[in-house]
């Protein structure tokens, strides 16, 4: 569920990438569907999540969105026994979204905290959804992972999170400005255990701590990594996230 530009290991994030799948199953749960609608991901990842959003679309159509070609590409593997009820876009959230039409309604999965401009992002998602859309999201918020980025810069001083996790008030006025109505938007507490040793440093170098490692190389990022797993104890990352659900104004 990336939407960050650039590219990095699609098959290494599917095997870390069970919270985000259960995340993004509670988003889905929130999206009222007759089952013939035409529904954008936005932020699809390795399209598990708009796997369960097609088993509610037996008569409808999905855009599957993401930034990164090897997600996209992934994605295209995964939902291929949908046929062209699928289509596929590679394209970055903080730019006007490039597909003809507007779509019924907007799901997306940890996604948002890694588009930077959020007021592009909700005036860009909001061109694409026709008046009375629903639009139910799930990112991080305020606060998130704020334990393992203090644990990263203890590590390496010079670690920066590229993340932008808002508030539920700072999100709540960008959606009305962007043209949302009746918008609800809550922070949760979301700890998560990750199975300790080599499964819990690839989550830190294919998800959490991705661009750092990739900015050091292979044998610093994983020095980095290593350090950063041996001071987090119980392989525990605290999240907060961030939940959205609001409609097009008409």
């Amino acid at each position: 569920m990336s939407s960050r530009a650039g590219d990095w290991n699609a098959n290494a994030y599917d095997r870390v990438a069970e919270p985000m799948t259960r995340w993004g199953t509670s988003v889905l749960e929130r999206l009222p569907l007759d089952g013939d609608e035409r529904v954008l991901d936005a932020g699809c990842g390795t399209g598990r999540v708009t796997e369960l959003l097609m088993d509610r679309l037996p008569r409808g159509r999905a855009i599957a969105l993401d930034a990164s070609p090897s997600m996209v590409a992934q994605a295209r593997r995964r939902l291929a026994r949908f046929g062209d009820r699928v289509e596929f876009v590679e394209a970055d959230l903080a730019r006007p979204i490039p597909i003809d039409g507007l779509v019924d309604a907007i799901l997306s999965t940890a996604t948002f905290h890694w588009v930077l401009d959020h007021d592009a992002l909700f005036a860009n998602l909001a061109a694409v959804l026709r008046p009375g859309g629903r639009l139910v999201a799930q990112c991080g918020g305020a606060g998130n992972i704020a334990g393992l980025i203090e644990t990263a810069v203890a590590v390496d001083p010079n670690f920066r999170s590229l993340h932008r996790f808002e508030t539920a008030e700072a999100t709540a006025r960008r959606l009305d400005v962007a043209g949302f109505a009746e918008i609800e938007t809550w922070l949760s507490d979301e700890p998560t255990r990750f199975e300790p040793g080599a499964a819990f440093e690839e989550y830190l170098a294919t998800v959490a701590l991705r661009d750092h490692v990739a900015k050091l190389g292979e044998d610093a990022g994983r020095e980095f990594v290593r350090g950063v797993a041996g001071r987090l104890p119980g392989a525990k990352v605290h999240y907060v996230r961030l939940n959205i659900v609001a409609h097009r104004a008409g």
